[in-house]
C-alpha cells in the first residue's frame, strides 16, 4: 500500500477529483470518529469525502459575501499567497465609492420611470375656453444664425393669432453677416403687415439671457413666447398654449421638441433618443408628480409678471433658463408641460457641436446647483421636491465620475484577479444592473411612450445611445468641473445648418464652413482612453472574464467613436455622399415660399 504523502500527491496531481480553492477558507480537520487514535491511513474515499466536504464549506462561507469578502482582503492566515495592501485600498474603495453614487443616479432613473407610470392619470387636461385673447411678446434671440433665421421668422409670421395682439421681437447680437439677412428678412414682413421688430445689440452681455432681458424692457405683451433659431413652431402654436394661462397661478407652458432631421445620420438618432429621454420621462415625471421642472430655453411661453417677480433674466449660469424656472417656483408659482404639443426643431449634424451644447448644459446645471439648490434645500418645500431638485441638479456629477472610473477600472480588474465569480455576482452585479441598466429602462420606456408603434428600433440604436454617453463624459467633466471651480465661459452657440429631413442636398452643411467648430484636445483624449479601454478588453479575455467584456467595448467604441468623428467628420461625411465639398457661397436670397417677395 502506497503511504498516504504518495496517494495524496498523486490524487492531487489527478484530474478526476474537482479542485477546490481553499487559500482564503479556514482549515477543516476531519477526525476518525473513533475515540482511540489514528493509526491507518486515510483511504481513498476518505480523501473523496473531505473534497465534498471542502466544498460545501466554502459554500457556505460564501452565503454572506459582503463580510467575507472583507475578511479575505485582511485575512492574515494566507499571506505568502495573498494580502491585502495600501494599493489595492487605494483602488478598490475609490472603485465601489464610484459605483455607488453611479449606482444612486441610476436608481433615481428608475424611480423617474416609477413616477412617469404612478401618475400618468395626472396630465394636463384641455385648456378653457378663451373670452379675450391677450396681447403677447414672441422673442427670437440669435446670434450669427444666417442659415435659419429666415426659416423661424417665417414661421412665426405664418401664426394664427391675431396679428394686432402680437409683438415679434428679433434680438440679435450676431457679429457676422446673420446682421444683414435678419433686417432685410423683418423688413420684407414688416411690408406685409407683420408686427416684427429687430432689435440688435452691439455687445453679447449677459448673452441669451441679456438678450432676452432688454427685449423684455421694451415688450409689449402680457405673455412672452420663445423660440431659439433652430426651431419651426407651428401655426397654432399660441392658439393652444396661451388659454391654459386662464389659471392664474400659472408661470410657464413648456412644450415638447421634435426634430426634423432626425433620420439624417446615427448620430442625430442617438441625439434624438437622448431628448426624447428628457421629454418623455424626466418632464412628465417632474410635472405629474407636482415637483420642480425646468423650462427648456426654448417653445414654451411665459407669463411675464412671474419673470419680473422672479428677478428677471440673469446671466450668471450658462442655464439661464433652469435658473429662472427655479426662482419662479420658489416663488410659489407653477408650471405646465404639454407634450401632446409638438415644436420641430433642428439637432446639430457636427459631432463637436453635440458635445459643445451638451458640455454648456452640464456647465450650467451645476452653476444653477450652485446658485439655487441651497435656498432650496433651506426652504419649506416638501421633501420629494428637495429630493428631486437634488437629482435633477446635480446629475452631471456622473461624468467626471465615470472619467475617474474608466481610469481605475483596468487596475480595479488586475486587482481583483483572485475574485470568484460569486462575488463579482452579489457586490458588481446590483451596482451594474443600478448605474447602466437603468439607461436602458429609461430611455425605452421614453420611446414606447412616444412611438408605440416603431419603438422596438430602439434596441438598435441602444448600445450606441450608451456608447455616446460615455464618449461626451471627457468634455462635460472638464465642464462640470469649471463649473465647481467656478470657471466663468461665454455662451457658445450650437451652430444650425438648416439640416432637414427629405433636403435634396444633404451634404450641404459641409459646405457652410464658417461654423464649424474644432474639438481641441478632447478627441485625442478620448481616442486616447478607447485605446486604453482596448487594452483592458484584452486583458479580460487572457483572464476568461468574458462576461466584462461587451461592457468594456462600450467604452472602447464610445471614446473612439467620439473622438474620431470629432477629428475627422468632414471627411467621412464626403465619402459617404460621394461628393467633395465646395467651398461656401454667399448667402443669396431663397425662391419665395410665402407671400413675401424674395423671400
Amino acid at each position: 500500500m502506497p503511504s498516504w504523502p504518495t496517494l495524496a500527491s498523486k490524487i492531487n496531481r489527478s484530474n478526476a477529483f474537482p479542485r477546490v480553492d481553499t487559500t482564503f477558507a479556514p482549515r477543516i480537520l476531519f477526525t476518525c470518529r473513533s475515540p482511540r487514535p489514528c493509526r491507518e491511513p486515510l483511504g481513498l474515499s476518505s480523501v473523496i469525502d473531505s473534497t465534498l466536504l471542502d466544498n460545501a464549506a466554502l459554500i457556505l462561507l460564501q452565503a454572506n459575501s459582503v463580510s467575507s469578502y472583507f475578511r479575505r482582503m485582511v485575512d492574515p492566515s494566507f499571506r505568502g499567497l495573498y494580502h491585502a495592501n495600501a494599493f489595492d485600498f487605494s483602488i478598490m474603495l475609490p472603485y465601489f465609492f464610484v459605483m455607488a453614487i453611479l449606482a444612486m443616479y441610476g436608481l433615481h432613473r428608475y424611480a423617474l420611470v416609477y413616477n412617469f407610470f404612478k401618475y400618468r392619470k395626472n396630465a394636463a387636461g384641455p385648456p378653457p375656453p378663451v373670452a379675450e385673447w391677450p396681447r403677447v411678446t414672441v422673442q427670437l434671440p440669435i446670434y450669427n444664425e444666417r442659415y435659419v433665421i429666415e426659416r423661424l421668422v417665417e414661421a412665426v409670421a405664418a401664426f394664427d393669432y391675431p396679428r394686432e395682439l402680437l409683438d415679434i421681437q428679433v434680438l440679435d447680437d450676431s457679429s457676422d453677416e446673420t446682421k444683414q439677412v435678419a433686417s432685410d428678412c423683418v423688413e420684407r414682413y414688416r411690408a406685409l403687415g407683420v408686427p416684427v421688430r429687430y432689435i440688435h445689440r452691439d455687445n453679447r452681455e449677459g448673452f441669451k439671457a441679456g438678450a432676452l432681458q432688454e427685449g423684455l424692457k421694451v415688450s409689449q405683451g402680457e405673455f412672452v413666447a420663445i423660440f431659439d433659431a433652430d426651431f419651426i413652431p407651428p401655426a397654432d402654436f399660441l392658439r393652444r398654449t396661451v388659454p391654459y394661462f386662464a389659471d392664474s397661478g400659472l408661470a410657464m407652458v413648456q412644450t415638447r421638441w421634435t426634430y426634423v432631421n432626425r433620420n439624417y445620420s446615427a448620430l442625430t438618432e442617438c441625439e434624438a433618443i437622448l431628448l426624447d429621454g428628457h421629454f418623455a420621462i424626466e418632464h412628465s415625471a417632474r410635472f405629474r408628480s407636482g415637483v420642480f421642472f425646468n423650462f427648456n430655453g426654448t417653445a414654451g411661453v411665459w407669463r411675464r409678471s412671474a419673470i419680473e417677480e422672479a428677478g428677471g433674466w440673469q446671466h450668471d449660469t450658462l442655464t439661464e433658463d433652469t435658473d429662472l424656472s427655479y426662482r419662479a417656483q420658489m416663488c410659489g408659482w407653477h408650471f405646465l408641460y404639454l407634450p401632446e404639443i409638438e415644436c420641430p426643431s433642428e439637432l446639430p449634424v457636427e459631432m463637436n457641436a453635440f458635445k459643445s451644447q451638451q458640455a454648456r448644459w452640464a456647465k450650467g446645471l451645476i452653476q444653477t446647483a450652485k446658485k439655487i439648490l441651497p435656498r432650496i434645500l433651506r426652504s419649506d418645500q416638501p421633501f420629494a421636491v428637495k429630493a428631486e431638485a437634488l437629482f435633477h441638479l446635480t446629475a452631471n456629477i456622473s461624468y467626471p465620475l465615470m472619467v475617474f472610473m474608466s481610469l481605475i477600472l483596468l487596475p480595479a480588474m488586475i486587482v481583483r484577479f483572485y475574485q470568484g465569480w460569486f462575488q463579482v455576482l452579489l457586490i458588481d452585479l446590483p451596482l451594474f444592473l443600478a448605474s447602466t441598466c437603468s439607461i436602458s429602462s429609461f430611455y425605452l420606456t421614453a420611446q414606447r411612450a412616444f412611438y408605440p408603434k416603431t419603438w422596438p428600433r430602439t434596441f438598435i440604436y441602444l448600445p450606441f445611445v450608451m456608447a455616446l454617453g460615455i464618449g461626451l463624459s471627457v468634455r462635460n467633466a472638464m465642464a462640470v468641473l469649471e463649473a465647481l471651480w467656478g470657471v466663468k465661459s461665454e455662451f457658445v452657440r450650437t451652430p444650425k445648418y438648416r439640416v432637414e429631413a427629405g433636403g435634396k442636398d444633404k451634404r450641404s452643411w459641409l459646405k457652410k464652413n464658417s461654423y464649424r467648430k474644432r474639438g481641441g484636445l478632447y478627441p485625442y483624449i478620448e481616442i486616447l482612453l478607447g485605446l486604453y479601454f482596448a487594452s483592458s478588453v484584452l486583458y479580460a479575455a487572457q483572464m476568461e472574464n468574458y462576461a466584462t467584456i461587451p461592457f468594456l467595448l462600450l467604452f472602447v467604441w464610445g471614446y473612439l467613436y467620439t473622438g474620431v468623428l470629432s477629428l475627422g467628420q468632414g471627411y467621412f461625411e464626403r465619402f459617404r455622399f460621394g461628393s467633395s465639398a465646395q467651398p461656401e457661397l454667399p448667402v443669396e436670397p431663397r425662391p419665395a415660399s410665402s407671400p413675401a417677395s424674395g423671400f
